[in-house]
């Protein structure tokens, strides 16, 4: 009998070690192939206790099972199950397609796991130990499970296809030679993909990845202390939301519940930059608690990320910059100590309809915050803020913004526009306090007709002139324009002279100033 014909029938191949052999058996039933010894530490694949030949098989003998095994026992199918093995060689299913169900857990490979343009139903590796994983274009109708496993040499999933689920939950990946620990540019998965608390000592790439429900990175650490990013996922596009928030360390870990009382809770953290620029987020993008340590030149960036919501509730970046240039949200959910000093925050063309604070966070705390955006007078972030309190039936503090916008533009002009800007701010405050003018005008009217009631004016004309009245006469001169039949009808002289040139000069200052602020009004109504 030929060794084809052999295979056909499912007798076992003559060059297979005990190992070996058993595994062949497993597959052919389907069952799970444990080669574990009961202790821990022995077991532990990450560990440095030697696995002898008893629990050895070679990569190209999976292989072998995986594209072109032995049929299945009666009444069985076939699968790879396997448990505490150690596998020599690298397993190489480049361009393969794999129809049996794979599963290993707490196994060993030696060499590389080497997976470009195969396709799979679904794979799981559970616990353990690969110096890389190079699959590039991987086809998965199923899930690609990878929790707790360690890569020494990086991941690479660019342009991979996942048709459910992708799990790197506790994983520790390390940087290859690029400096990347997960390369997955361009991929995509059909539902979910976590990676809580993942380990990641690289650049994780997820540039234009696509997620069909939620990207979860809750209590993972990202560093990257060679490179400039520690995240790098420019248009980034996840149907649901953007999870870099706690997650609880301890019991089994069920994504987006609510951890037990007692429950340790590890926070998202990111020791280098964050590039989520022309992302898409169909839900939310969820910053709770959120820690991130940067260099001077590092930031967070969310230029033109679109979302329903932002939820920046993370804790104050020391160093480095926050930059919302042309980022679109409905909601902003934040918090007063989430937000960068002055010079460290970018808002340029950032567009935002509601404000939900969390926490006290007050109306000068606000200002503050849009001033630490401009370190250039910008119009822009005081009339969106603005509208946005406006919108929100905070007409006063509304105006209390537009009032600050006008004085950090008046510090950009030259001498004269100041002086202009110092009397419109201390009469009507640019149009936003207008009871003042009243109450200015009235003033200056008591105090003027009062010095006036102390002297006595020769008319004009003898023949025929009205009465004297120091009121009248004085409000005729606060006036412009207004003509009362009194400012001439009286002969001034020396100091009276300069007194009603003065009278009249702040008249028309307050008349200005009003009809200003009414414009404005006019223009916001």
């Amino acid at each position: 009998m030929t060794q084809g014909a052999g295979l056909r029938a499912g007798d076992l191949p003559d060059d297979l070690t005990a190992a070996e052999a058993g595994m062949w058996q497993a597959f052919r039933n389907g069952s799970g192939y444990d080669l574990n010894s009961g202790d821990a530490v022995v077991d532990d694949p990450h560990g440095g206790q030697p696995w002898g030949p008893e629990r050895t098989v070679r990569a190209r003998i999976i292989a072998w099972l995986l594209l072109d095994g032995p049929p299945a026992l009666a009444g069985r199918v076939s699968s790879l199950k396997l448990a505490g093995v150690r596998i020599t060689g690298a397993l190489d299913l480049a361009g393969g397609t794999v129809t049996p169900y794979v599963e290993m857990k707490g196994c060993r490979f030696e060499r590389d796991v080497l997976l470009p343009e195969a396709r799979f139903t679904t794979v799981r590796l559970v616990n353990c130990s690969v110096p890389r994983l190079e699959a590039a274009r991987v086809h998965t109708e199923g899930d690609l499970h990878l929790p707790r496993c360690r890569f020494h040499n990086g991941v690479r999933l660019t342009d991979a296809q996942i048709g459910t689920d992708l799990l790197l939950n506790q994983a520790v990946v390390h940087r290859d030679r690029t400096g990347r620990s997960i390369a997955a540019d361009g991929l995509t998965v059909g539902q979910d993909l976590q990676a809580e608390l993942l380990e990641s000592h690289g650049e994780l790439s997820l540039r234009s990845a696509k997620v069909g429900v939620s990207l979860s990175l809750r209590g993972a650490r990202l560093a990257n202390p060679s490179g400039r990013l520690a995240l790098n996922a420019p248009q980034l596009t996840v149907e649901r939301t953007l999870y870099l928030s706690p997650a609880g360390v301890g019991s089994p870990l069920l994504s987006g519940t609510t951890p037990a009382r007692g429950t340790r809770i590890q926070r998202f953290e990111c020791q280098g930059g964050v590039r989520l620029d022309d992302g898409r987020f169909g839900d939310a993008v969820d910053l709770e608690r959120a820690r991130f340590v940067f260099t001077d030149d590092q930031e967070l960036s969310l230029r033109r990320v679109q979302t329903p919501e932002l939820r920046f509730l993370g804790e104050q970046p020391e160093r480095g910059k926050v930059v919302l240039s042309g980022a679109r949200v409905v909601t902003l959910v934040d918090r007063a100590g989430s937000w960068p000093g002055p010079g460290n925050l970018h808002m340029g063309g950032f567009g935002y309809e509601n404000l939900v604070p969390r926490g006290p966070f007050p109306l000068t705390r606000r200002l503050e915050w849009v001033a630490a955006a401009t370190a250039e007078y910008n119009p822009e972030p005081y009339e969106r803020l603005a509208a946005v309190l406006r919108a929100a039936g905070e007409d006063e503090d509304a105006r209390e913004v537009l009032l600050a916008k006008q004085r950090r533009r008046r510090e950009t002009l030259p001498p004269a526009g100041k002086l202009w800007g110092y009397a419109q701010d201390v009469t009507v405050a640019y149009g936003y306090r207008p009871g003042r003018a009243a109450v200015w005008m009235a003033v200056l009217w008591a105090a003027s007709a009062f010095a006036f009631a102390h002297t006595t004016l020769e008319p004009m004309n003898s023949d025929g002139h009205p009465g004297w009245s120091p009121a009248l006469f004085a409000l005729d001169l606060l006036l412009p324009v207004i003509d009362l039949g009194q400012a001439g009808e009286w002969q001034l002289r020396g100091g009276w002279q300069w007194l009603a040139a003065a009278i009249v000069l702040l008249g028309w200052i307050l008349a200005t100033t009003v009809a200003a602020g009414a414009t404005r009004l006019l223009r916001r109504g």
